[in-house]
């Protein structure tokens, strides 16, 4: 049996510049992301039966791909042309829908194990390039790129995207001390509201590039390359106060019911002594992110709002597999 692990990821600075409908209209998207120690794991196994035996959130058992309805699953296998006689069971730490990447990890995950289930080795930047094509090219999914980039790659790490759909990435340099406060004062709780990020992002227009949409993503872009300056700096307060700076701009270009509560929860948390908070991922739900030096009273007040802690550690080997 081959088994991969591949993680999950947090957005650092710059998210939604990823989008090719800004990206290849704009210059260069950017953003700073890290991958976390929670994983997707897809395990491939040789089974009897002429079939694809297939187990995620559910269960199907077809003699033909094309009768697979799992979309991402059946791209894959017609883009290794894997023949039928497997079986393909898939576990996350973190349930889909809560802003962490699941879609993006799990297509890396799942190509990662179906090639070396075919004796073939891919780097994972040709992983994370294979995954975000089928997704964006195939599938038509209006999603960005640092989903499959970081969960492929690992660490606390910078994207470029770029109009010719290159992509250049380079580690966060940061001092060993700085690293290790930065990450001590990151926390991640859970809002309890699970949402597709597709249907989210659909509902963005992105396509129609309105100037105030524009702006807002020029500005978030500047907002990437603040966030990897004050990393680099080892200036944790200063990046943590800048979190709250980007979910400002979030909440501008998505306004709702939802995000109005989740506006005042993070206000809540900053009075409880966080530098800064935003919500993780496309919107309407999901994962807030704080940073703070004061966990013990920031986990107190999060607890008031029913939001339990997800403890988190930065994950630095990105996708991996192993045979057992």
């Amino acid at each position: 049996m081959i088994i991969s692990r591949t993680p999950l990821r947090i957005s650092l600075g710059g998210g939604g510049t990823d989008l090719p409908s800004f990206y290849r209209l704009n210059g260069p998207g950017f953003l700073v992301a890290a991958a976390i120690d929670k994983y997707v794991y897809v395990a491939a196994h040789r089974n009897f039966e002429d079939k694809y035996l297939l187990k995620y959130s559910e269960i199907e058992n077809v003699a033909e791909r094309s009768d697979i309805r799992h979309p991402m699953i059946r791209s894959i296998l017609e883009e290794y042309d894997i023949e039928p006689g497997i079986e393909i069971s898939s576990i996350a730490d973190i349930p889909a829908g809560t802003g962490l990447g699941s879609s993006g990890s799990f297509a890396v995950g799942l190509i990662k194990s179906l090639t070396t289930y075919n004796r073939q080795y891919v780097s994972n930047e040709k992983l994370a390039e294979v995954a975000s094509r089928l997704e964006i090219e195939v599938l038509k999914e209006p999603v960005g790129k640092q989903d499959q980039y970081i969960a492929a790659k690992g660490g606390i790490t910078a994207f470029e995207f770029r109009a010719d759909e290159s992509v250049h990435s380079y580690p966060v340099s940061m001092r060993e001390s700085d690293r290790r406060d930065f990450e001590t004062s990151l926390m991640l709780f859970y809002t309890g509201i699970r949402r597709s990020a597709s249907e989210e992002l659909r509902t963005l227009k992105f396509e129609s590039q309105s100037t105030s949409l524009r702006d807002n993503l020029e500005a978030v872009r500047a907002a990437g390359y603040e966030a990897i300056t004050a990393l680099e700096n080892g200036e944790i307060d200063k990046y943590g106060k800048m979190l709250s700076d980007q979910w400002k701009l979030k909440f501008l270009r998505q306004p709702s019911a939802v995000h109005a509560e989740i506006n005042s929860i993070i206000e809540s948390g900053i009075r409880s002594g966080a530098f800064g908070g935003k919500l993780i991922g496309a919107g309407g739900g999901g994962f807030i992110l704080f940073s703070t030096n004061h966990r013990s009273k920031l986990r107190s007040m999060m607890e008031q709002h029913g939001m339990a802690e997800v403890p988190i550690r930065i994950d630095y080997e990105g996708s991996t597999v192993q045979w057992t």
